[in-house]
């Protein structure tokens, strides 16, 4: 389900139960692939799933409540604004999301 909303277009990806604490997935949601996580903590983060430096699969990296690491060769992701804690590798686009009434629902901003 999409709702448009003033700031951007909200997706429902799936129920909660989809995503297990500590863990993360891929989702594609039209030409956009969007890694989510659910912490440790219960909470949602969610960024691009490609790594800019070689495309590894952020959704297979290991996060804690400040970043994801690529596990291809590395690189931390920062959830708060999806830049690189090392200088020259890119950053990652984060996504405003959230639980709702037991839903994953992200909200996809304008490019």
């Amino acid at each position: 389900m999409t709702t448009r909303i003033s700031t951007g277009t909200a997706v429902v990806l799936g129920p909660m139960s989809d995503v297990q604490a500590g863990e993360g997935r891929a989702y594609a949601v039209g030409e956009l692939q969007i890694a989510v996580f659910r912490l440790s903590d219960g909470t949602l983060r969610a960024t691009d799933a490609a790594c800019p430096h070689n495309g590894g699969p952020l959704a297979d990296g290991q996060s804690d409540l400040g970043v994801v690491v690529c596990p291809l060769h590395q690189y931390a992701f920062r959830f708060s604004d999806g830049g690189c804690t090392t200088a020259g590798i890119g950053s990652v686009r984060t996504y405003r999301i959230s639980d709702q009434d037991g839903q994953i629902v992200v909200v996809i901003d304008p490019a």
